[in-house]
């Protein structure tokens, strides 16, 4: 009975608000996943990306790891360093208005996992060449977030509402990080991008779950 009552209350629903959440949620997977049919030939096999992979080398990748950078692993790394920079952005403000100890230790080990992880997408799109990095760059990457909105709702929340504010804003950000990250699991190329967007989509899922305990 109560998931027949579920059922007709998701049929009774307006269909607006409906699709418009689909919509939102989806967004950053066909961004990426879009992006991936344009640099492949609508479908085509991965080695049709008009920009070859760039070998790199990295001293945290071991030796038979593969070490290239196509297209479309460029532009999930740029779009992760765009999203990761908001990240930090919104970490900082949440240090100066958070006052619950435990959030301000989770926010503080948020800042310093994305600090390094910055700085390893950032080196990785320097040896993808101009090629690759040229591609990621004309995508539009607005869009893909809500973090200025968030950040909005953050500095003018109530003190006594900072805490709550803080954790909605941040989960709501990390939930969009582990949708791109799934994606480029799918559709990357790169096993060492492929790996990084699984080790993402790990942190910021248990994050996620860790915020929700907070609330």
């Amino acid at each position: 009975m109560a998931a027949d009552l579920s059922r007709r209350t998701r049929a009774a629903e307006p269909a607006g608000p409906r699709l418009r959440r689909a919509s939102a949620a989806a967004r950053p997977v066909a961004a990426l996943l879009g992006v991936v049919l344009a640099l492949t030939g609508c479908g085509g096999p991965p080695d049709a990306d008009p920009s070859p992979p760039v070998p790199s080398a990295t001293a945290s990748v071991p030796a038979a790891a593969d070490t290239t950078t196509s297209g479309i692993d460029a532009l999930f790394l740029a779009m992760m360093v765009a999203h990761t920079e908001q990240t930090l952005e919104i970490v900082r403000l949440g240090l100066d208005r958070a006052t619950d100890p435990r959030i301000r230790t989770l926010i503080a080990a948020v800042r310093a996992t994305e600090t390094d992880e910055l700085a390893t997408m950032r080196r990785w799109l320097r040896e993808a060449g101009p090629s690759a990095a040229a591609a990621a760059a004309r995508h539009d990457h607005s869009g893909h977030s809500d973090a200025a909105a968030g950040l909005a709702r953050l500095r003018a929340a109530a003190p006594a509402d900072a805490d709550r504010v803080l954790l909605d804003v941040l989960s709501r950000h990390q939930r969009t990080a582990a949708d791109l990250a799934r994606a480029q699991v799918a559709a990357g190329t790169s096993e060492r991008v492929r790996d990084l967007a699984r080790r993402i989509d790990r942190s910021r899922t248990a994050e996620v779950d860790l915020m929700a305990g907070l609330g």
